[in-house]
């Protein structure tokens, strides 16, 4: 396979699912990933490597446009960031296509509808074998085929939660989930939130579709392959090759199609190390100006709702959502956000975060926490945004609509008291987990202020598609993995009709 047909780069959600949508079309397919497949060791369930340790997170280091360097939560295997993800595949709400007022701005309309868009939602489900249930969240939209496994059942403290929830005449509703717990049970008893996934507990884009799209032989996998750049052709119209390095060589490959989806700050940074033959640093794809730019990572916080009277006896815990205030206040303002649980916390969790404190002490403040995630938007904003400097990854995350995390933090505090948890504690999260990020190469009708098309093609060069989390206009207030997942799926079909009929 010196030339394939299409060059796949990066093997996460939006890269694996576009290959499994390919799989079948007869075209030969290169994909390239960086990273190697994750090794089942005992680090996989041991809550003091993975948090406290480190032990799997990346050895490089990034920069805030300050000057500061830090560690970012970013994950280089087979399967991306979605190894360690919470697999909650939910879907925007139908609202979240159309421009929404917030505290903070206007979060930016999709250029199609929801109801355009539902199919492949549905589509994008079946592949990842959703466990959820219909009737319960009130802003649930349209789904044209029901989830086809029931819901992760709650743990009996979490049963408690939600019937405690619905006594303040709240609607708390299933978590849309790609596990099966028994399966992830049988290899640990723990939860899967922030886990690496080693087997077939959860269905990330590993042992999903990519499996799926593996036994294609036309689609073949090269692993620890780093991609440096794109070489555009002589006129500049479309890519003529991707320059990568393995186990210390240098390649080359010139296929028809390029794919990008290594994430999307991955994504804008091999745009923008892109020589264009300007001079003028903005890289390939980027005649907007706009790669790189409108970085979005969801505002979102921990919180502990602590009752020292009861225990959490939870295993894994994640099975619960709340929208009440996804698409208002709760009192007719403005929309707050999201608020869904974690996977169940312990002492070498919190003390990743609060080294000073006795162990035994976070032991038991986390035996007595059932912790939940509060996650609001973060609108798009030109001065957000990835940047390189030489080899250095710059992030300038300008964030926004906090108000709408200090309103949800107000109101699920209050609830949370009201259920009888005396005790609540909250602490927002930080650049460091970098989980959701998406909006640095959006899509869009216009040329000027989108680098891609509303089928994720370059508007500058034909045949190059993004596709991952980096093509998203807005953020919504919701986990990005199915939207990415659904948009992948569109877009292969897409380019199955367009690129390959012929």
């Amino acid at each position: 396979m010196t030339n394939p047909d299409i060059v796949i780069i990066g093997s996460g959600i939006g890269g694996a699912t576009i290959a499994s949508g390919l799989a079948g079309s007869g075209a030969s397919i290169l994909m390239l990933e960086r990273g190697e497949k994750l090794p089942a060791t005992p680090e996989t369930r041991d809550t003091r490597a993975i948090f406290v340790d480190g032990h799997y997170r990346p050895k490089e280091m990034w920069r805030e446009a300050g000057g500061a360097a830090f560690n970012p939560g970013n994950y280089y295997y087979v399967g991306g960031n979605s190894k360690f993800y919470g697999a909650v595949l939910i879907r925007y709400r139908k609202e979240d296509f159309s421009a929404m007022e917030h505290f903070g701005g206007v979060s930016p309309a999709w250029p199609f509808s929801y109801y355009e868009f539902e199919p492949w939602y549905s589509k994008a489900e079946q592949l990842f074998r959703v466990r959820g249930t219909l009737g319960e969240d009130p802003t649930e939209p349209f789904h044209s085929i029901p989830y086809a496994f029931e819901p992760v059942p709650d743990e009996a403290p979490i049963a408690r939660a939600r019937a405690e929830l619905k006594g303040l005449g709240l609607h708390p509703a299933s978590l849309p989930l790609g596990v099966d717990i028994d399966a992830w049970l049988k290899d640990g008893k723990t939860g899967w939130d922030a886990f690496p996934n080693t087997g077939q507990g959860k269905i990330d884009a590993q042992s999903g579709p990519l499996t799926a799209a593996l036994t294609d032989t036309n689609i073949r996998l090269e692993t620890s392959a780093y991609v440096e750049y794109l070489e555009a052709s002589a006129d500049g119209k479309t890519i003529a090759a991707v320059h990568y390095r393995q186990n210390g060589s240098q390649k080359k490959v010139s296929p028809k199609l390029v794919i990008l989806s290594a994430g999307a700050v991955n994504s804008a940074v091999i745009l923008l190390r892109s020589p264009n033959g300007k001079g003028d640093g903005k890289g390939l794809a980027n005649c907007s100006d706009q790669v790189g730019r409108n970085f979005m990572n969801h505002n979102s916080s921990a919180m502990l709702a602590i009752d020292p009277r009861r225990r959490n006896t939870s295993v894994y815990q994640k099975t619960l959502m709340l929208n009440d205030y996804y698409l208002s206040d709760g009192k007719g303002g403005k929309p707050l956000g999201n608020v869904q649980l974690l996977g169940k916390i312990d002492g070498n969790m919190l003390s990743a975060n609060v080294k000073l404190a006795p162990k035994f002490a976070l032991d038991l403040m986390a035996g007595h926490a059932i912790d939940w995630y509060l996650m609001c938007e973060d609108l798009p904003d030109p001065e957000s945004r990835i940047m390189v400097d030489g080899k250095d990854i710059v992030m300038q995350w300008r964030r926004s609509n906090m108000q709408s995390l200090d309103g949800l933090t107000k109101v699920m505090r209050e609830n949370f008291r009201a259920c009888g948890y005396p005790i609540v504690l909250s602490r927002p999260f930080d650049k460091r987990t970098p989980s959701h990020q998406c909006g640095t190469v959006k899509m869009g009708d216009d040329p000027a202020t989108s680098p891609l098309d509303p089928f994720c093609r370059a508007f500058d060069h034909r045949n190059l598609f993004v596709v991952d989390g980096g093509f998203l206009p807005n953020s919504a207030a919701v986990n990005p993995a199915l939207s990415i997942a659904a948009q992948a799926l569109r877009v292969a079909d897409h380019i199955s009709k367009t690129e390959l009929a012929a």
